[in-house]
């Protein structure tokens, strides 16, 4: 659906801080990811509701494994956060309360989007390094800035000046990992290091030369800037050789902050020879709930399905564009079974059934003209007032009339009935399975997935029974 760095409407971040040291000047790193600021909320109240299960701390740093004084600080995942808050300690109060933002921290930040953070420390507790020991908790915050979770329980963080600092982001997207982990169209995800405002990334054709350096790389093929956590490459990387990719830090001025980080590497290759491939919008590309992308598996349908899959889809597509990018992109993997989802984006811009119905068809017959199984998804609802509330984008006033009209098409080919599966009031997507109103959250990819394991046996057989038609010309 839509790319969260070209289509979304960004919202300006503030990002809230506390420190009670006169001495600290401290500004926590605004760096947000997958490719959306959010904007704050002031309100910090304990609610008197059902909370989640609190975050899990991961990373341990006691007296006998002490923390270098710019630690990686990491916990576990919650799927229905859209950022993280952290704060820090002297020592606990007494009346430390799991529900409750304390008076008594010396720091926190609420800028947090992925379940990893390098604070720095040395802006807001220079004098305690290697010292003494500080304590810090967690929780996560939902997209209107309140508490969804209760903190973790406080852990205590021992630090040894003699221990290497973090010096460069780390890598989180990991590619050809499982099911449904391979994608024509790869994003790249990190978690930055303390103090940096912008990132380039580097894709090389071989393993860089230059380990722990600040400088390009000889087998070097693109490189991209971006003041994001992630990036989402917008040419399709195929070879029948692997990709390697890093990401080094930014200052504001572009000068280096530490080095490039570790290289990771992906295949994308024809020679794979898959059987199935998903081709569309975001919604199969992958991502949701604010904060995850592609990368993040949770959030594709494709990672539930009973069977391989390689991800052909591009985020932010329309109808027309997976139709003019099909021989490019489709063919040269050649797979037997293709399945389709797309025409949202181009029904909510305000472009009409009849012209995503020629894109569709157009995209069948290609597909059988080269021994291509199309199964055609048909499309899920989207919530208007939600698409407002977070992009600031209106959607086409009779978006629902067009719709209902290009999946009545879609009904009558071989098809997968994604839009009735998904439980919806009065044809308007719910908040719980998207919450932007367009990508849909776990729940709505695992419905997905359900739905296509379900009725893969038969409308597989359906599919090879298709033909093309005598009378098409194109």
């Amino acid at each position: 659906m839509l790319n969260r760095k070209e289509k979304v409407f960004i919202v300006s971040i503030i990002c809230i801080f506390s420190i009670k040291t006169p001495l600290v000047l401290a500004m926590d790193q605004d760096i947000p990811s997958h490719g959306i600021t959010i904007a704050e909320s002031p309100n910090l109240k304990a609610y008197t509701k059902q909370w989640e299960t609190a975050p899990r701390i991961t990373s341990h740093y006691d007296k006998n494994n002490p923390a270098s004084c710019s630690p990686l600080l990491t916990w576990t995942k919650n799927l229905n956060a859209v950022k993280y808050e952290v704060e820090f300690f002297t020592t606990l109060p007494d009346d430390l309360q799991n529900t409750q933002l304390s008076r008594d921290h010396i720091y926190f930040s609420r800028s947090i989007y992925s379940n990893g953070y390098n604070p720095p420390l040395d802006k807001f507790a220079p004098e305690l390094l290697g010292k003494q020991a500080l304590y810090w908790r967690v929780r996560a915050i939902d997209y209107d800035g309140n508490p969804i979770s209760l903190f973790s329980v406080p852990e205590a963080l021992y630090t040894d000046p003699a221990k290497e600092n973090m010096k460069a982001p780390i890598l989180t997207a990991r590619y050809n990992q499982g099911n449904g982990t391979t994608l024509l169209y790869p994003v790249y995800s990190w978690i930055p290091n303390s103090g940096a405002k912008q990132f380039e990334i580097e894709l090389l054709s071989a393993p860089p030369e230059n380990h722990d350096g600040i400088t390009p790389s000889r087998y070097r093929i693109a490189a991209f800037t971006t003041k994001l956590c992630d990036y989402y490459d917008k040419q399709p990387r195929s070879s029948s050789k692997p990709f390697y990719w890093r990401v080094r830090s930014l200052d504001a001025t572009g000068n280096p902050i530490g080095v490039y980080s570790k290289a990771d590497s992906f295949t994308v290759t024809p020679a794979s020879a898959w059987q199935t491939a998903v081709y569309g919008d975001s919604i199969t590309h992958g991502g949701g709930h604010m904060s995850y992308g592609p990368a993040d598996w949770e959030y594709s349908y494709e990672t539930y399905l009973n069977f391989p899959v390689i991800n052909l889809a591009l985020s932010g597509d329309t109808s027309e564009a997976l139709m003019d990018r099909f021989d490019r992109d489709v063919l040269p993997f050649h797979p037997h079974y293709l399945i389709i989802m797309g025409g949202t984006n181009s029904l909510r811009g305000g472009y009409s059934a009849d012209s995503v119905i020629y894109n569709l068809e157009t995209i069948k017959i290609k597909c059988l003209k080269n021994n291509i199984k199309p199964i055609f998804l048909t499309l899920p609802p989207i919530n208007p007032e939600n698409i407002k509330k977070v992009f600031g984008e209106n959607s086409a006033p009779d978006w629902q009339n067009q719709m209902n009209l290009v999946n009545q098409y879609i009904r009558s080919q071989v098809y997968i009935d994604i839009a009735a599966a998904l439980p919806c009031h009065n044809g308007i997507l719910s908040d719980g399975l998207a919450l932007d109103g367009l990508h849909l959250d776990v729940v709505g990819k695992k419905i997905m997935a359900q739905t296509i394991n379900q009725v893969w046996p038969s409308i597989t057989k359906q599919a090879d029974e298709q033909t093309l038609p005598t009378e098409n010309s194109l």
